[in-house]
């Protein structure tokens, strides 16, 4: 297939693989074609299973696959008895640490000890920054895809660096000391080589918060303290005209000082906080206990179900995921739909709805199908967002139902107006806190949405 020349030549060669593949082979080689090899294989099994085949450590294993990401190149190091050589490829990404999410301060201490390294959540896209001499600068996103052509004010001022490097971040809308509201970043994705209008509309900073390679040397391995001051070493922000920045440090050491920290990030209306621990090392793709989030719902509507989608894995055969809308304006019941939630009840919860919901159903698609609007459900979010996708010109970021309000009416739903409110409120006096040249905190104030260019 690699030796294919042109796309005729490829599916031609794909046709001839299938017509000698049996129906469930035929399954798998094209899901394998697809990259959607999802059948509920566990990471750490299958470390085991490449650990157990050719007779190695899976400790040993585990570590090259942090490294090199691919199961198949690892299992071939183990064959030939070569995992000590695996390394960090650069422009390859590998997977980002996750953070676990705690309920409160005092599980923060419980977690990380008497010393807490804090940052204010910051609300953008997590990015990984490869740059590989003439290789030129490449940047990825949370999923792996490469982002590099839609962000060229980024990575035009990493290719100014002279350093090998594999830096984890956050890229921010940012515009005269202020943070842009981050549905306007997300018209930079997707963007083939963006216009002039709107790179000038919409620049983007990169936040970065951690190194893992520097120079030919993988630091995935060394502690975070070591790795911050290596990162602050390269002196980025001066180096790139304050198109990169730092993120924000500061130490708590008891269960009062988290929950001052966590106050004022709410002041700066912040979602909460990163909370890490500084002798962690960087575990790319793993909620360790090294790095820790505390956030809260900034607010909760009231809402009422419009329509129900079957549901994927182990809720396929329910219903579990709810569109749901709110009214137009306190005196008019038009109903505007402003998400879409499938976490928060229990699987109790979504069988007795699915039955209910199957009795009240207006028009069946098939895999979607609009109810009767009788359901009210309190549905909690992180942020609002102007979005063009729901009748309501507004979305919720990351939304999950809290519970569903049995004691409410339709009518007692929230309307517009109340969205309204909450975006403004949001969006003004919003500060992230990050470090520009000389170690000077820069407070970057929100200015709310702008116009796509």
């Amino acid at each position: 297939m690699s030796e294919a020349s042109g796309a005729e030549a490829r599916v031609a060669e794909m046709a001839r693989l299938l017509s000698r593949a049996t129906p469930q082979e035929a399954r798998y080689v094209g899901r394998v074609a697809a990259q959607e090899m999802r059948i509920g294989l566990r990471e750490g099994l299958l470390e085991e299973a490449i650990a157990a085949a050719f007779d190695q450590p899976v400790d040993a294993v585990r570590r090259a696959l942090m490294l090199v990401g691919e199961p198949g190149e690892v299992a071939l190091l183990a064959r030939s008895g070569r995992l000590e050589s695996a390394a960090l490829h650069l422009g390859r990404p590998i997977r980002f640490m996750l953070a676990t999410p705690v309920a409160d301060a005092n599980e923060v201490v419980r977690r990380v000890g008497s010393e807490a390294w804090i940052e204010d959540k910051y609300d953008g896209i997590r990015a990984q920054l490869h740059l590989d001499g003439s290789a030129g600068p490449r940047l990825f996103s949370r999923d792996l895809k490469e982002i590099t052509i839609s962000f060229p004010d980024v990575t035009e001022a990493a290719a100014t660096l002279d350093h090998r490097v594999v830096v984890d971040g956050e890229l921010v809308p940012y515009r005269a000391g202020s943070v842009l509201d981050f549905a306007s970043l997300q018209t930079r994705l997707g963007r083939v080589n963006p216009s002039p209008e709107l790179l000038a509309a919409v620049p983007v900073v990169l936040v970065a918060f951690d190194l893992l390679h520097l120079d030919g040397s993988d630091l995935l391995e060394t502690p975070l303290r070591q790795r911050r001051a290596a990162l602050e070493a390269l002196r980025l922000p001066e180096r790139t005209g304050e198109r990169f920045l730092y993120s924000n440090l500061s130490t708590a050491r008891s269960a009062a000082e988290v929950d001052e920290q966590f106050d004022f990030a709410r002041e700066r209306r912040n979602e909460g906080l990163m909370v890490k621990d500084p002798a962690s090392v960087y575990q790319p793709g793993r909620r360790g206990l090294g790095w820790l989030k505390l956030k809260k719902a900034l607010a909760t509507l009231d809402c009422v179900v419009v329509g129900v989608e079957w549901g994927h894995g182990k809720r396929r055969g329910v219903l579990s995921d709810y569109t749901f809308a709110v009214h137009a304006a306190p005196d008019d019941d038009h109903l505007l739909t402003i998400g879409k939630a499938y976490t928060g009840l229990t699987d109790a919860e979504i069988a007795t709805m699915t039955e209910h919901f199957k009795e009240i159903t207006l028009r069946d698609f098939g895999r979607y199908r609009t109810v009767v609007p009788e359901v009210v459900v309190e549905i909690a979010f992180d942020r609002i967002m102007r979005s063009g996708r729901h009748g309501s010109g507004f979305a919720m970021r990351f939304p999950r139902i809290v519970r569903i309000r049995e004691d409410k009416t339709p009518a007692e739903i929230d309307h517009l107006h109340t969205v309204e409110r909450l975006f403004e409120v949001q969006a003004s006096g919003r500060i992230l806190l990050a470090r520009g040249a000389g170690g000077e905190t820069e407070r970057i104030a929100t200015t709310g949405g702008v116009e796509e260019g």
